[in-house]
């Protein structure tokens, strides 16, 4: 075999191979289309399950679903925290965040859920992830001040709602926590008498008895 037929026999391979692996890429995409189209018609008539199940494979085939699938996990999510399953819910939720990390609805919803079954300290993560990604949005600064409000964390409550009113004077949100917290330290702080100054009266020492 001379070197020019080798060279032509390993050409006619390649374009065969690449020819294959387009045509596979094609049927592919194709079929991830089908799929997303069904799961959109599955979400349209609110059959979760379903339309989870169609956009997950769907998405396996073509990552640009992602978006659709991330939001079909909140709006199942949604309908199991309005049916008391919030568990699930929850569960949902967090699928949803692994596809869409940067949404912040996400992590609001997730931590409205987890505010129902006391889960503060995960409602206060997930308002840290929210903080993140919007660090100047007045609203997350006052969520997450109410929660550590309601922990009892009076100096990260008090932070958060300096945060508000620095940026919104106004708000009388904050303004009437920063009141109420303010009152409570003062209630708790114990008062400290001035330098020099008699705490308690002298007991006189006892008088000698007369014979």
């Amino acid at each position: 075999m001379n070197k020019s037929f080798a060279f032509t026999l390993i050409s006619a391979l390649a374009l065969c191979v690449s020819q294959v692996c387009q045509g596979e890429a094609k049927k592919n995409t194709n079929e991830a289309n089908r799929l997303a189209r069904e799961g959109a018609e599955a979400a349209k008539n609110e059959d979760w399950d379903k339309a989870v199940e169609l956009l997950r494979k769907a998405t396996s085939m073509d990552h640009k679903y992602s978006d659709e699938l991330s939001a079909v996990y909140q709006r199942r999510g949604y309908a199991a925290a309005s049916n008391q399953q919030f568990q699930e819910a929850i569960n949902d939720y967090s699928e949803a965040a692994k596809l869409t990390s940067q949404d912040v609805r996400v992590y609001e919803q997730r931590a409205a859920v987890e505010m129902k079954i006391q889960d503060y300290d995960k409602a206060l993560a997930d308002y840290a992830e929210v903080i993140k990604l919007k660090p100047n949005e007045v609203r997350y600064h006052n969520y997450r001040a109410y929660i550590y409000e309601l922990k009892n964390d009076s100096k990260n409550s008090l932070a958060d709602t300096e945060k508000v009113l620095k940026q919104d004077p106004n708000n009388q949100e904050a303004k009437a926590r920063k009141q109420r917290i303010e009152q409570k330290i003062a209630e708790n702080t114990p008062l400290t008498p001035p330098p020099g100054a008699v705490t308690s009266p002298k007991t006189s020492p006892p008088g000698k008895k007369k014979p």
